[in-house]
């Protein structure tokens, strides 16, 4: 049997991180009700007007859940029996369509689908002993939706009365990017003391699609969230009584006033207000609230204001890597103008990324953790009182920013010498900064080199935001046109893979040649700067020769190989993007001439190859499992096999010069001298100035035929 009338409740569920303050909600929505926090809510000891209220009034809930049988779930069988006691007929009727929601595992049941299937089987079977019929399962628009929730072993069945998550307001026609949910909202508005004060100014900077304000607005003019809604899930149930939710929503109508409040939304995105006033129009608030397109970081309390207030706000949180270089100085900006003109502020702020909020070098007095959907968040609030508002110094006392000044001045008169715009200018000099800045004409690539497991990594996050923030102000180069990129060991086929897709290309020079490089999209931009002086050396030694440029990536040393006067040049690369990339690198300089391309398996190609060769250059990858290869390859142990296989195609009296970056590689000497091959390292010969920190990032080899 279901359980008695008397014991009948109903469980309110909200976001991770709410409880307390949904708890707090219902004290006063409820009075005198018995509350208690459980699993995935608040457990309400009262009668359906109770329930009623709660559907039609919370700002904070996502489901009301009327709660039908409790009971074990220590086996599937147990599960379904709980559920068949349940006298399915006294809710809906075999005309009626449902649906199952399960939550929740156990040891028996740790498959939600399978979980949902053993109720919908006990409610079905329910109907064709009393009726010899069944209603029809249907997921999208059911007129009745069984909510399960498991915990250990023990399920809690009941009716879902509010038609889908009551944060929904019916109002928002539109967003934008990572919406604020609006119980999200409320809860901020809550946490920030302003729900509480509603006569004071409330300002929102980056509003997006406007739903804090909103929600404000309709906190003020006492207005139940819920009366906006157009469908609920008790409408069809037989357990539904029409007269007293009418009641109850005429008696929400009538409490709502007129009130007299100073709501400022504002963003610099013209299209986002746009999107805000409409919501704010169909919630019927629109002339509650101030819009205007502002950028947040020069923003000022107007002369309507008449007091300081609450400045409530969900700010961009920086989820995707590469907005972090737009982000962080824009916080940093953000923090001095807000201890500048605003004083005497309260302000609360949520994202889901802590340090950036460090940026603004306030001092917090409490956080609270919260989900915003699936995103784990803070909210924190600060008051701007006078000890918060004092100003530090931008980058005078920060080392990273130091040793950029530093290492700029000291490359100062080497990169005047050079005849190109690329070059590094830091390369992880301070371990705590553990990243690779290099300049490509007026950008910056940032590498992120990834970080031992024994560091910290929400010091590391610090510090690459550090880095993002000082960058501008030390180079000159504007945030935007700073890239980041993480460096992780790439294998295979990840070597030739996207990480964006935005197809930026830009031209840059060096020693007369110019080249495309891709700054966004790729790990690699599509120019190795460590190998600047030996392209040089392919160029000195190309002159009428016929030149092969093995695993050549974008083939910029076959563009220096065809300036430097060679006969031909042949260019083999296994990637056809890369190869299409030296084609252009090609028509660029305007090279013409015996140039070919070869989009292949280098070790496959050059198996099966009988060309004859004056000068090879040759810098595969220190391993690849690549599903392009038939096998694994590894350049310390296969290094020789594909010297054997390149010696075939050299001229007698021809060089290979050979290369790679693996740490701790060692050339096996004895092979060369069996191959007739003399060996000279010249790998100091060929790292560049500003690689000088790092001399083992490639070495290098000149491999000669007698």
């Amino acid at each position: 049997m279901s359980i008695s009338e008397s014991q009948r409740g109903f469980l309110v569920t909200t976001s991770r991180g709410l409880d307390e303050l949904l708890k707090q909600e219902l004290s006063h929505l409820c009075p005198g009700c018995d509350l208690a926090i459980v699993r995935g809510g608040i457990r309400v000891s009262s009668d359906i007007e109770a329930a009623y209220k709660v559907c039609l009034w919370s700002r904070l809930a996502n489901r009301v859940i009327w709660i039908l049988n409790e009971g074990g779930a220590a086996s599937a069988e147990a599960l379904y029996d709980t559920a068949r006691d349940i006298d399915w007929s006294m809710h809906f009727g075999v005309n009626n369509t449902f649906s199952v929601q399960f939550n929740g595992s156990s040891r028996a049941i740790n498959n939600t689908q399978f979980g949902a299937l053993k109720i919908k089987d006990a409610i079905v079977d329910h109907f064709y002993e009393e009726a010899q019929s069944r209603p029809n399962v249907e997921r999208d628009q059911p007129d009745i939706v069984i909510s399960g929730r498991l915990h250990r072993d023990n399920i809690v069945i009941g009716i879902e009365l509010s038609g889908g998550s009551l944060h929904q307001r019916a109002y928002r026609q539109d967003t934008g990017i990572a919406p604020l949910k609006e119980h999200v909202a409320a809860a901020m508005l809550m946490r920030s003391g302003w729900a509480s004060q509603t006569q004071l100014p409330l300002v929102d900077p980056m509003c997006g699609s406007g739903t804090l304000v909103i929600e404000a607005a309709l906190m003020a003019m006492q207005r139940a969230p819920g009366l906006g809604r157009k469908h609920w899930g008790f409408s069809a149930w037989l357990g539904h009584r029409e007269s007293l939710w009418q009641a109850t929503v005429e008696a929400a109508k009538a409490q709502q006033i007129t009130p007299q409040v100073q709501l400022y939304a504002s963003d610099l995105d013209r299209r986002l207000i746009a999107i805000a006033k409409q919501n704010a129009n169909e919630a019927g608030v629109f002339d509650a609230i101030h819009f205007s397109v502002n950028d947040a970081t020069k923003l000022t309390p107007s002369g309507k204001i008449s007091e300081p207030g609450f400045m409530v706000s969900n700010p961009p949180y920086g989820e995707r890597l590469g907005e972090l270089t737009s982000l962080i100085p824009l916080f940093a900006q953000w923090g001095q103008q807000l201890k500048e003109h605003w004083q005497g502020w309260q302000v609360s702020l949520l994202s889901s990324n802590r340090e950036l909020l460090r940026l603004l070098k306030l001092r917090g007095n409490k956080e609270y953790n919260l989900m915003n959907g699936k995103l784990e968040c803070k909210l924190v609030n600060y008051t701007l009182d006078e000890a918060n508002c004092q100003q530090f110094s931008d980058s005078q006392d920060n080392d990273f920013a130091n040793r950029v000044k530093k290492n700029l001045k000291k490359l100062k008169p080497w990169i005047k010498q050079q005849n190109t715009n690329c070059y590094r200018i830091y390369d992880a000099d301070l371990p705590e900064y553990n990243v690779a800045v290099d300049r490509y004409d007026d950008c910056l690539v940032v590498q992120e080199y990834a970080p031992p497991k024994t560091i910290d990594a929400d010091k590391a996050r610090r510090r690459l935001q550090e880095v993002l923030l000082y960058l501008p102000a030390v180079t000159g180069v504007p945030s935007k046109q700073i890239m980041l990129k993480v460096r992780e060991q790439q294998k295979g086929k990840q070597q030739y893979e996207k990480i964006n897709q935005s197809g930026n290309r830009k031209v840059v020079h060096e020693n007369g040649a110019q080249l495309y490089v891709n700054l966004t999209d790729y790990l690699d931009t599509g120019l190795f700067l460590d190998h600047r002086t030996t392209r040089q050396k392919v160029m000195a030694m190309a002159k009428h020769k016929d030149v092969l440029n093995l695993f050549a990536y974008t083939g910029s040393v076959s563009v220096f190989a065809a300036l430097g006067g060679a006969r031909s040049v042949t260019t083999v690369d296994m990637s056809n993007t890369y190869i299409s990339w030296a084609k252009d690198n090609f028509k660029l300089n305007n090279l013409k001439g015996a140039h070919h391309f070869v989009q292949a398996d280098c070790l496959q190609w050059l198996a099966g190859h009988s060309g004859q060769y004056d000068l090879m250059f040759i810098d595969p990858p220190s391993f690849s499992n690549s599903k392009r290869m038939d096998t694994t390859w590894d350049v310390q142990r296969d290094h020789v096999m594909l010297i054997t296989q390149a010696k075939r195609c050299l001229k007698p009296g021809g060089t290979i010069i050979f290369s790679n970056n693996r740490r701790g590689f060692k050339l096996d000497n004895d092979a060369m001298s069996k191959l007739g091959l003399s060996a000279e390292n010249i790998s100091a010969q060929t790292i560049p100035q500003d690689f000088a920190r790092h001399s083992n990032i490639h070495q290098c080899w000149l491999l000669t035929s007698s």
